[in-house]
């Protein structure tokens, strides 16, 4: 079995060696042939912050530095013959190693292609466990008919997948990976519970829906709980709406995490709420009294 076979669907939890370096912030390496993509979108909004306060490191390394020729070549025409181009082995391994080696990147080394784990909330929350314990960790983007096979044997530790369907590149998915995870790292949202709070968080459900000025906006007005002050029961109505949310626009999540408990059902009750096949709590019986009623 080569050795992507062997670690694709294992869990990202390999420890770096011991001499690998540490900064402020965990280091995240991005090899591409097309760094300025990754640039952009990291010195932009809640990423760009992060880096400029040193949360996370991020480095865009060019897979172009180990090419052959005047116009560093990396890719060459398939054996066997078929459409398009192959990126070569001694290039992509030599710029790989030679950067680990150089304390530009950290291994694992994650290949972003088609054949990997899915990526999701939870696999963004096991990298920041691997950032935060070993250091940071690498991603390789794919382009052209992909890698020569002797690349996955050599380097590559994991592969994760956005989903299926095709993209002209890793970059993207590059890009969503290190957002989903700069995003957990302590100190980078302003609010610390916003990150808790949104959709496919520890809960299991979709964020409940949001309000803002002005109150009344096309006959439609801000719900009065929300106005009301009491946190307690802001929380209860948010919680059953996200419960509501969830059940009805991806169900499949609703059933991953058991339906409700007897307090959420309880939360539905108050506000009115169903779900199709939750039942409400029936209604507590009303306390008799100890006294007799007085004679007339």
């Amino acid at each position: 079995m080569s050795k992507s076979a062997q670690v694709s669907s294992s869990p990202l939890a390999r420890s770096a060696s011991s001499d690998d370096e540490r900064g402020e912030g965990p280091l995240v390496s991005v090899f591409t042939l097309f760094p300025e993509l990754i640039e952009a979108h990291a010195n932009t909004s809640v990423l760009g912050r992060a880096r400029r306060s040193n949360l996370v490191r991020i480095a865009a390394l060019d897979l172009r530095s180990h090419g052959s020729g005047t116009h560093r070549s990396v890719d060459d025409s398939p054996f066997g013959g078929g459409a398009g181009m192959v990126l070569t082995a001694p290039a992509m391994v030599s710029c790989i190693e030679a950067a680990v080696t150089e304390g530009k990147a950290i291994r694992p080394i994650i290949l972003l292609g088609p054949s990997g784990r899915t990526f999701n909330q939870r696999v963004a929350e096991e990298l920041v466990a691997l950032a935060q314990s070993a250091g940071g960790f690498s991603l390789l983007c794919g382009r052209y008919e992909g890698f020569d096979q002797r690349v996955h044997d050599t380097v590559i530790d994991h592969e994760l997948s956005l989903g299926d369907f095709v993209l002209g590149g890793g970059e993207v998915a590059a890009m969503a990976v290190i957002e989903a995870v700069t995003r957990l790292l302590p100190g980078v949202m302003g609010n610390e519970s916003s990150a808790e709070e949104e959709s496919f968080s520890a809960s299991g459900l979709l964020e409940y829906p949001q309000y803002t000025r002005p109150l009344t906006f096309r006959e439609v007005t801000v719900p009065e709980v929300l106005r009301s002050g009491d946190h307690a029961r802001i929380f209860r109505w948010r919680h059953a709406q996200a419960l509501v949310r969830t059940a009805t626009r991806r169900p499949d999540l609703f059933q991953a995490r058991g339906g409700v408990s007897g307090a959420e059902a309880a939360m539905l009750k108050e506000f009115g709420v169903h779900i199709e096949g939750v039942e409400w709590p029936p209604d507590k019986p009303k306390k008799r009294s100890k006294h007799p009623p007085s004679e007339p």
